[in-house]
């Protein structure tokens, strides 16, 4: 991965190189086998990068910030949509002057071009994951502004519905700047056995397991995760996931195209 940047009055511009990136492969990433990068403040976690069927850059990575950690100078990415999801702690989240302060289970939609810092408000650590994509078609911002550009949800403010299994979540679903369709829910379920049964479909699909044992089936091979853990399936994919623990099991499912 290559950063090129310019230095403006406060703002970092980022683009990302391109060049060198391989396909994003189907399958599990485990949170406690992933590569990390340890600093007095900070610890940064690798879980993928690359380029997907829909995105022509796709980057994962979690940080855990320390309490009182320093924040990072307001930056604004050139030609990189993110989405972050608040795994545990308190983060001060702002987007061009729009501040909210988001606890675990909360997520942002940054769309590029706009101006953004985070900050660690919380008595413990922040953790968080960041999902950054360029699309294969070019980025449409008047489409982003149309369906509410920037995007806050605090989880305290997000309703649960009950279902025949365990329950569901519903997050977003909306157009952005770089996806036509973005589609973000929370599943639980209570007992053993499948969400449903397995498919396939056009959006490529991200699966963050919050706790409990899953099981997922892609294209007929079977991947375990656990809490942390990240399931990546691929455009057309055929995949199913399945509760395997004698607990409930709850996770993010996000999808795109």
């Amino acid at each position: 991965m290559k950063f090129q940047s310019m230095l403006w009055p406060s703002i970092l511009i980022c683009t990302i190189g391109t060049s060198q990136l391989k396909e994003v492969e189907t399958g599990v990433y485990k949170w406690n086998e992933l590569p990390k990068k340890e600093s007095p403040e900070r610890i940064s976690r690798k879980i993928l990068e690359g380029y997907s069927p829909h995105f022509s850059f796709f980057e994962i990575h979690a940080t855990t910030q320390a309490k009182g950690a320093k924040p990072a100078a307001p930056h604004t990415q050139k030609n990189i949509e993110e989405l972050i999801v608040v795994k545990k702690g308190q983060m001060k989240m702002t987007i061009d002057g729009e501040s909210k302060i988001l606890s675990a289970g909360s997520v942002v939609l940054i769309p590029p071009l706009t101006e953004q810092s985070m900050e660690n408000v919380g008595d413990g650590e922040l953790t968080y994951y960041v999902i950054m994509f360029t699309a294969n078609e070019p980025m449409d911002m008047e489409r982003s502004k149309k369906a509410g550009h920037q995007l806050f949800l605090e989880s305290s403010s997000l309703k649960s519905k009950e279902t025949k299994k365990g329950s569901s979540t519903p997050y977003f679903e909306r157009p952005s700047a770089m996806c036509k369709k973005f589609e973000m829910h929370a599943t639980q379920l209570n007992g053993k056995g499948p969400s449903h049964e397995p498919h396939s479909h056009l959006d490529s699909e991200l699966i963050i397991v919050l706790e409990g044992q899953t099981q997922m089936t892609i294209n007929n091979k079977n991947y375990t995760g656990e809490t942390g853990d990240v399931y990546f399936i691929r455009s057309n994919d055929f995949h199913g996931i399945s509760n395997i623990g004698d607990q409930p099991c709850r996770y993010y499912a996000i999808r795109w195209h």
